[in-house]
């Protein structure tokens, strides 16, 4: 017998059927004489139509009671699952974030989560009662009902899992797995049996979307086994159809590169003649992190005279107009000359091969220039190498990557 949390996503729970459907999973799940408890997400296009009622009476809301509209989506799903889950004979109720409580901070519609408290959900469980769990929502010390952002049901799954010491987190999603790159663009890609920690953490902050990116971490930190499989196929978790995301001591076969991941959604800025003096990267990328912009890749170009260099980073498209103003309000910078970029992408190869294997890099620049593609930036870690590259060549450079380090499906 195992403690089993499951995560259905809104396409999963799109409507009625597909809520019955995912409900005779987890009765095969119970029949097995597993404790499960379930998470799932508000049904397809429900929390866009619950932000666009919020838009259509202020565009200036209050994010407070914005949470407490789009965190209703859930609770209506919670609630017909639990209603197909008691069709099937199995014990069930509906579980809100409040009532468990899951607590969280005070930054609405992003929130945090800080704490869960477990002796209701732990009695559920050990009275074979199916707790049904509504995703992306907790609660402030305050009462406040608060939201985890987009994707937030995955971060909910993972740390409920944390918190019961489940046995295993099985994502259900539209996909079956985690594989080598997109199979929309590489038809050879792979699936992935097992992928460590570190890796999944990379592919996902680099543009993969499988899983939220709070959740892999918060599943690294608590070593929460995460499997992602698909709530279309017959299979159901215990069969481990899907990807683990496990341990690196827990993979046998380990590649020196895992995945090709790339992100469509970046801007290039440089700041032309900035002073060449100690400080002047913490004056200019501190002011960017205190509102919030994450900066990726960064380059320091060479000061021919020692007095003047340009400085040149990354980040995503969404915070340019930001960035811009927040560069522009600076003493220091408000004069410099801005280039922009908005045409370019990034593309990286990511595996837990690559510490202990030299020529990683190597053979991604030589395929990439073996296709005529030019590398504007590039930024390393110990299992990752990405490069900036025109927008226009990223299909071309995910395929040439995809064959260069032999990621194919066994024939």
């Amino acid at each position: 017998m195992a403690r089993i949390v499951a995560k259905f996503g809104g396409t999963s729970v799109a409507d009625t059927a597909r809520i019955e459907k995912a409900a005779d999973k987890i009765a095969r799940e119970v029949a097995l004489g597993h404790e499960v408890a379930v998470i799932v997400s508000a049904m397809s296009g429900v929390t866009n139509q619950l932000i666009e009622y919020c838009a259509a009476i202020s565009e200036t809301y209050d994010v407070r009671e914005y949470d407490t509209v789009v965190a209703s989506g859930e609770q209506v799903t919670a609630g017909l699952m639990a209603i197909a889950l008691q069709k099937r004979g199995i014990s069930a109720r509906s579980w809100l974030g409040w009532q468990v409580p899951i607590i969280s901070d005070e930054v609405h519609s992003k929130a945090r989560i800080q704490d869960i408290k477990t002796p209701l959900m732990e009695d559920s469980l050990k009275n074979k009662h199916v707790a049904v769990l509504a995703g992306f929502q907790g609660v402030t010390t305050e009462k406040r009902i608060t939201t985890l952002g987009r994707g937030g049901s995955d971060t909910t799954a993972v740390a409920l899992a944390a918190a019961l010491k489940a046995d295993r987190c099985d994502i259900y999603t539209d996909v079956d797995g985690i594989y080598t790159t997109d199979p929309r663009i590489v038809p050879e890609a792979r699936k992935i049996t097992r992928i460590s920690y570190e890796e999944m953490l990379e592919l996902a902050s680099l543009g993969a979307k499988v899983l939220q990116v709070r959740s892999v971490e918060m599943a690294y930190k608590q070593n929460v086994p995460v499997q992602v499989l698909s709530s279309f196929d017959d299979a159901i978790g215990s069969d481990l159809p899907g990807t683990l995301v496990t341990k690196e001591e827990d993979i046998m076969e380990q590649y020196v590169v895992n995945g090709v991941a790339f992100a469509k959604d970046e801007a290039k800025v440089t700041v032309l003649g900035v002073p060449d003096v100690p400080g002047v990267a913490a004056k200019l990328f501190g002011p960017l992190a205190d509102a919030a912009i994450n900066v990726d890749m960064i380059v320091q170009n060479i000061s021919p005279d020692s007095t003047k260099t340009d400085m040149t980073f990354t980040i995503p498209q969404t915070d340019l107009a930001h960035a811009l103003e927040v560069l522009k309000s600076q003493e220091l910078f408000k004069n410099s000359e801005i280039r922009t970029a908005t045409d370019v992408a990034k593309v990286s190869v990511v595996g837990i091969g690559m510490r202990s294997h030299a020529g990683v890099a190597k053979t991604m620049f030589a395929a990439l220039a073996e296709k005529g593609i030019n590398i504007q930036v590039i930024s390393t870690s110990e299992i990752k190498v990405s490069v900036l590259i025109a927008k226009e060549y990223l299909e071309l450079a995910v395929r040439a990557l995809h064959a260069a380090y032999g990621l194919e499906k066994a024939a």
